[in-house]
């Protein structure tokens, strides 16, 4: 079955392509969440208004990533965190922990946006990637230090 995607569906397409998939996909999930419509002369003609329009709207943000990603790159940030012998975390560190550290610099950041290659769970320094739109990445540096055990025995 043929539909026009109404807007961007990760590994499917982009608002405006005209894709051929199985009846079920598109009866089921597709046209109930209004991601596509079916394929006719008005429905194209509808879809290329949005189109022109989406792609404005999509360099708009682009500029806006590229911004954010220059005040961004460089970036370090310092959590401390509890640690065990052999400079072992208990627990890892998480990326809402990154985006309350960051906020707490003046960089807004949500934490889906914040990716690590791995779990954080030693003491140390990392990198982490803020993908802020499609191709627009930002790279922070993570300094992982033991939290001083405050030692309040009288």
């Amino acid at each position: 079955m043929k539909v026009i995607l109404t807007s961007d569906v990760d590994k499917i397409g982009n608002l405006g392509d005209v894709i051929e998939v199985k009846k079920g996909f598109a009866r089921n999930y597709l046209l109930p969440r209004q991601l596509a419509m079916e394929v006719s002369a008005h429905n194209l003609a509808l879809m290329e208004g949005r189109k022109k329009k989406h792609r404005k709207k999509q360099e708009q943000e682009k500029l806006a990533a590229s911004e954010q990603q220059q005040k961004l790159e460089g970036v370090a940030i310092t959590i401390r965190k509890k640690a065990g012998e052999n400079d072992v975390l208990f627990g890892s560190v998480t990326t809402a922990e990154i985006e309350k550290a960051m906020a707490d610099k003046g960089f807004a950041v949500e934490k889906k946006k914040i990716h690590l290659e791995e779990p954080i769970k030693r003491l140390g320094e990392f990198t982490a990637r803020i993908k802020l739109f499609q191709g627009v990445e930002a790279a922070i540096q993570i300094t992982v230090l033991k939290e001083e055990e405050e030692e309040a025995q009288a």
